[in-house]
């Protein structure tokens, strides 16, 4: 493993039953690096993130995180490692205050405490007696990773963070982001919004039929029209 990746991804192979979803990705991930992993629908961008974070077993390749195989680990242990992953509907639990979400993340030994949480998420401390149900779309997902941030990620994994949200709320989400970044985390990103996506990222990945197809850095993927609208029939101003 290079000493400047977190992460590595090699091979990487994932079945739904006879489905041949994931079909030898490839990709990695750098100490304090955001990469995106972006793609049309039904391209195998949840499942590579899944399949990373344990939530799938992978049917072949490898998956080492600082320098450990955590290949077809279970969640739980791979987020003891410190992998955590921000699902796309987010998890939270509608019946337990802001607070007492964000706790039931917490690790013994995690240098985020709610104070650092609230100073990255001002609306989570006026809101932090209210349950989680009481809260906007981008409340919850706010509380998402703000939980996972308790629990000490050296790689943040985020599906789909901004997707359905007020353009005011997105920026306020980029801008979180940002701040968690400069931390220290990595950030493993799959989304959509290819305007937030410029704004945060490192690198980006082109996932097609469960295979990566292209690999750029941001400078090089805003200038290439051309594989923008081949790969995800979209272009950038």
């Amino acid at each position: 493993m290079s000493a400047a990746n977190i992460l590595e991804v090699e091979g990487l192979h994932a079945h739904y039953g006879k489905s041949h979803v994931l079909q030898g990705v490839s990709m990695t991930v750098g100490e304090a690096e955001l990469v995106t992993l972006l793609g049309r629908n039904g391209a195998g961008k949840s499942t590579t993130l899944k399949s990373i974070a344990g939530a799938v077993t992978p049917t072949g390749g490898r998956v080492r995180f600082q320098g450990a195989d955590i290949a077809g680990l279970p969640p739980h242990r791979i987020a003891t490692r410190g992998v955590c992953l921000v699902p796309e509907h987010r998890g939270v639990f509608k019946l337990l205050t802001v607070e007492e979400n964000l706790l039931l993340g917490q690790r013994r030994d995690s240098p985020w405490q709610l104070g650092d949480i609230y100073r990255i998420f001002p609306r989570l401390k006026e809101r932090r007696r209210n349950g989680g149900g009481q809260l906007s779309g981008g409340e919850q997902q706010m509380l998402a990773i703000g939980r996972a941030l308790m629990n000490h990620p050296r790689l943040l994994i985020l599906d789909e963070p901004v997707e359905g949200l007020a353009p005011v709320i997105v920026e306020e989400i980029v801008a979180q982001l940002k701040s968690i970044k400069a931390a220290g985390v990595a950030i493993l990103l799959v989304e959509q919004n290819l305007e937030v996506c410029v704004q945060l990222a490192d690198r980006h990945y082109i996932l097609e039929q469960g295979v990566i197809v292209h690999e750029a850095g941001n400078t090089a993927f805003m200038a290439d029209h051309d594989v923008k609208d081949r790969y995800l029939g979209v272009g950038l101003a």
